[in-house]
C-alpha cells in the first residue's frame, strides 16, 4: 500500500507539473535488541497538502489467534476490514485514541472500521486477551513497515524539509529526527534505539 500511495503522489505530481519533484529517503534502525528491527513505521511526520485514503480497503485478519499483520500502518481515512478466519468466536475493540468496539463476531464474517484520526490504535479480542496488534494512523502516504533487517525506503517523497519519525511498538516514545529531501537525490538515516 505504501508504495502504491507513493507511485499515485508522483503520478498527480507529474500531471500537475510536467515533472516529478521527488526525491527518496532510505535508511535503517539500528538496535541492540533484533526485535526492535522488524515492524517498526518510519514515517514524515507532517506533509503539506491533504491526501486521500485509498478506495480499496486495508485488510486484518483474525487467524491462527493472532491478528495479522500484527502492525498496519495506514493514511488517516483509510477503512480497515477485520476478518474472522478462525473457527472460534473473536472481538476487535480498542481503547485508544476514538475507542470502539466492533463486537465479536463467527468464522468468516468481516466488520469494517474507518480510521479517521492520526494516532496509534492497540487492537485487542475480549474473547482471547493474548491477541494484540496495532493500527498506526498517518497524516500522509509517506511511509515503511520495516523487514527484519530494519531497512526502510520512502520514495516520491515532495522535496522540503520534514520531521521522520521511528515507531516501534517497544518503544516508550517515537524516535525523530530532521531531514531534507532534495529533488532526484536519496537522503540517507539512521535511527539507533
Amino acid at each position: 500500500m505504501q508504495k502504491l500511495s507513493s507511485m499515485l503522489f508522483s503520478m498527480i505530481l507529474c500531471c500537475a507539473g510536467g515533472a516529478v519533484a521527488a526525491g527518496t529517503i532510505k535508511g535503517k534502525i539500528e538496535s541492540s535488541s533484533p526485535k526492535k528491527l522488524a515492524n517498526a513505521v518510519v514515517y514524515i511526520d507532517q506533509a503539506p497538502g491533504s491526501f486521500a485514503p485509498p478506495a480499496q480497503h486495508e485488510r486484518m485478519d483474525q487467524r491462527g489467534m493472532t491478528f495479522i499483520p500484527h502492525i498496519l500502518p495506514v493514511v488517516a481515512g483509510t477503512t480497515v476490514d477485520f476478518l474472522n478466519n478462525d473457527n472460534v468466536r473473536h472481538n476487535v475493540f480498542s481503547p485508544s485514541q476514538e475507542k470502539y468496539n466492533l463486537g465479536t463476531w463467527p468464522t468468516g464474517e468481516i466488520k469494517p472500521h474507518v480510521f479517521d484520526k492520526v494516532g496509534v490504535y492497540v487492537q485487542l479480542c475480549n474473547v482471547h486477551p493474548e491477541m494484540e496488534a496495532y493500527v498506526v494512523v498517518l497524516q500522509n502516504p509517506f511511509f515503511h513497515l520495516t523487514g527484519k533487517d530494519g531497512t526502510f525506503e520512502i520514495s516520491s517523497v515532495p522535496p522540503g524539509t520534514y520531521v521522520l519519525t521511528a515507531w516501534h511498538e517497544k518503544l516508550k516514545k517515537p524516535v525523530q529526527q530532521t531531514v531534507i529531501v532534495v529533488d532526484g537525490k536519496e537522503t540517507t538515516v539512521t535511527f539507533s534505539y
